[in-house]
């Protein structure tokens, strides 16, 4: 390898070039990157329960909607209906909407003069406190509105808006504001949907994208200047990660890709962990830039290539396998993250072992940093001292180190089993965010923001279809967290109620009779609109949905739903699919755990093999492996013990914790292989890898922990814990490479450490 060391030396502008070239190549398509916020898009095509969905909007129209929450003491006030009916109505005229529900939309069904007649909910605005006390006496009786569009404490109603497709979010959001603000008032006034959730989203995820990679690069130069206190220990690896940026975000737009809310975590990912190869050169470099060593720039060069190739090489290796195996997991954004984020990391990998060499063989020789060449334990500087001290712990008590360790595994095994997998939308934002205060008050005063829908085929008009409807909804009604459930059978219940007397049998009944339902739908058509049943029942009778809002966003509380459901309809020929997007959320917490599982495996099996491969033996696997397992028990115990969900965004943190802490471990024992190599006896070797390469893995893990903390101060809560996560995880891998490992060496004194006879 000293060859290609020299090669790079002698044809060092031709790579500095090309570095330049190609960095700028991809620069060119990022002005073009797009943000992508709707959530089903994260998911893959073929998922069965989205699938499911899909079916149920084809036959019933679209389920996309926009709503106009009023808020106010009593909603039944003259004024307050004036502006609800003002806002229904010219939210009707918008352009990109289909159907308005609300007071003055919906239908009240009545008895009058022994007749069956259908008006609005509202058909008049009521001009005294009497007719306002009728009003809300006849709404009380309404199963079409009364827990639905208005709430029970009449506090609350709504104006909502069902949405054609391909309507664009920023228009119809703005046409809304355009009618609120010419709709005046004194009511408490918001909108809610899918629609402004994306708007939020792709405002924070450019907020994000803004905001943290200045703050990473920030934080970082400051670390890169206190580790290396030389000016081209933090400009070089800088400019390397930089360039990967650069690369990997100009390859979002390249194959056709967007930008999701997982993927802000991109470029801090980049800055935390594209320097660390970068770092461990700069740290050989001042190893061998002392006083007593007289190397000339281009020798410095070459041995920064030849020394560290391999290792660095490996360790990238890794951490590349420990990304791609991000491909495991069920959500596009994050099999996408794991490949844009290799790919960023093999250009930093490459421009580490080239661009570095060669811009430091033009650079002339700097200050050698004190210290670093002292054997003498008193005159290293503090972080030498720390690392010998740790030389000394493992030296004098190996295997009371292993020891506390076990113990440590068990302790953090407890809140293992207090980790809650939840994929929860609100849980993206603070608890005071508007999208969760919509979101809150739909679940508690207006049946809730998550559906989940039952679809029956056959003949719908047929009194035991109807009557299995019914119940189905009787039993959905008696679930608490199911705030408010619609079917065509309840329609037909109501209109029993207005056409029979209470004594009679068929009241609040499904007639026996086909005839008979028939007959009560045709007498709705007469004074009603037909229309009105079309998100209950398509045209030809021949499939019905019994819609169930279940009034808490949790994927727990959507779980216990969807179960029970499934539980109910597993032996009903005429069920044909139980779908929505309650069912879509509940399948994708699962995923989460499943792709959790699988890329944890996989990442550890990968790492495990590629290090039985470079060290000739089964045993490397296995010592790589005991500390990444530790690790892994500290990062899920401390997810249980402070409550962290497994989400979209943590259930990332085992491929990348796995993918960078092996490199800890590569380094030390690649070191240790060599001191042993050089004939110096067990405790000596750990001691000499200890303050020699163990200086350049500390840099590497801090340099990854002070990049991550910029996701601190992200706008989703989800990439604020992975964050914090991260620092845990990777202190730990930390402390395990050069404390853990050490020990391990001591003990059992692996043959493929050993140098050969």
């Amino acid at each position: 390898m000293k060859s290609t060391g020299e090669w790079i030396v002698r044809n060092r502008w031709l790579v500095i070039i090309l570095f330049v070239v190609i960095t700028a190549a991809f620069s060119i398509f990022i002005p073009r990157v797009e943000i992508d916020t709707d959530i089903k898009s994260q998911l893959p095509k073929d998922m069965p329960s989205l699938l499911d969905t899909q079916k149920i909007d084809e036959l019933f129209g679209g389920t996309e909607m926009l709503m106009i929450l009023v808020q106010t003491d009593d909603v039944l006030k003259t004024e307050t209906l004036e502006r609800v009916r003002s806002i229904s109505r010219k939210v009707k005229r918008l352009e990109g909407v289909d159907k308005v529900l609300s007071l003055f939309e919906l239908k009240s069904i009545k008895n009058v003069d022994s007749v069956m007649v259908v008006e609005p909910a509202v058909p008049a605005i009521p001009e005294n406190d009497l007719e306002r006390e009728l009003l809300r006496t006849e709404l009380e009786s309404n199963d079409l509105v009364y827990g639905s569009v208005v709430s029970k404490d009449f506090s609350l109603t709504a104006v909502i808006a069902l949405l054609e497709p391909d309507v664009r979010d920023d228009t119809i959001i703005r046409d809304f504001n355009n009618v609120i603000q010419t709709t005046k008032g004194d009511e408490y006034i918001m909108i809610g949907g899918l629609p402004v959730s994306r708007i939020e989203m792709g405002k924070y995820i450019k907020n994000d994208m803004r905001r943290l990679l200045p703050i990473g690069i920030l934080i970082m130069l400051v670390f890169l200047l206190a580790c290396f206190q030389r000016l081209r220990g933090v400009i070089l690896p800088f400019v390397v990660v930089v360039m990967s940026i650069l690369v990997s975000v100009g390859f979002i737009v390249i194959i056709g890709w967007k930008i999701h809310m997982v993927t802000v975590i991109l470029p801090i990912l980049l800055v935390a962990i594209a320097n660390d190869y970068g770092i461990h050169m700069i740290a050989k470099y001042q190893e061998d830039n002392i006083p007593s060593n007289q190397y000339t720039p281009k020798q410095l060069a070459v041995r920064m290539f030849s020394s560290l190739n391999k290792p660095v090489i490996l360790t990238g290796l890794t951490t590349i396998a420990g990304m791609l195996c991000l491909m495991g997991h069920i959500l596009v954004p994050a099999q996408q993250l794991g490949i844009l984020a290799a790919i960023g990391i093999l250009y930093a990998l490459i421009a580490s072992l080239f661009f570095i060499p060669a811009v430091m063989s033009l650079l002339p020789k700097s200050r050698p940093v004190l210290g670093l060449a002292t054997d003498e334990k008193k005159r290293k500087p503090p972080l030498e001292r720390m690392l010998w001290f740790f030389g000394d712990v493992v030296a004098k008590r190996p295997k009371t180190v292993i020891i506390v360790a076990l113990l440590l595994a068990g302790i953090s095994g407890f809140g293992v089993f207090k980790v809650v997998v939840d994929t929860n939308p609100n849980g993206y934002y603070k608890p005071g965010h508007p999208t969760v205060r919509i979101n809150n008050l739909i679940d508690q005063h207006l049946g809730g923001s998550q559906t989940v829908s039952i679809v029956y085929q056959g003949d719908i008009k047929d009194p035991a279809i109807m009557k299995k409807i019914d119940e189905m909804e009787h039993k959905l009604v008696e679930m608490p967290e199911v705030g408010y459930t619609s079917s065509i059978a309840r329609v037909i219940r109501q209109m029993s109620r207005v056409l029979n007397e209470p004594d009679d049998p068929m009241y609040d009944k499904i007639p026996d009779d086909p005839n008979a339902i028939a007959q009560y739908i045709e007498l709705y058509s007469m004074s009603g609109d037909p229309e009105d049943f079309e998100k209950m029942v398509d045209f030809t009778y021949e499939h019905a949905v019994v819609t169930a809002r279940v009034n808490k966003t949790s994927t727990i509380v959507l779980r216990r739903v969807v179960d029970r459901i499934q539980q109910l309809v597993k032996d009903d020929k005429d069920v044909m699919l139980v779908g929505g997007f309650g069912v879509v959320l509940t399948d994708l917490a699962k995923a989460v755990v499943d792709g959790q599982i699988f890329s944890l495996f996989l990442a550890t099996a990968v790492v495990a093999i590629m290090l039985m491969i470079l060290f000739r033996s089964f045993f490397a696997g296995i010592l790589s492996a005991i500390p990444l397992g530790l690790s892994i028990l500290i990062l899920f115990g401390m997810m249980g013990v402070f409550k962290i969900e497994l989400n979209i965004a943590t259930a990332m943190l085992s491929s990348i914790m796995i993918g960078v802490g092996i490199d800890y471990t590569i380094h030390f024992l690649w070191r240790y292989k060599i001191e042993r190599k050089a004939g110096l006896r067990y405790v000596n070797a750990i001691k000499k890898t200890l303050t020699t390469t163990g200086r350049g893995i500390i840099f590497n893990a801090l340099s990854v922990i002070v990049g991550f903390t910029a996701l601190l101060f992200s706008s989703f809560l989800p990439v604020q814990f992975f964050g914090f996560l991260v620092v845990i995880s990777i202190f730990s891998c930390l402390i395990g490479a050069l404390v853990l490992v050490p020990a391990l060496c001591l003990v059992f004194k692996p043959k493929f450490l050993e140098p050969k006879l």
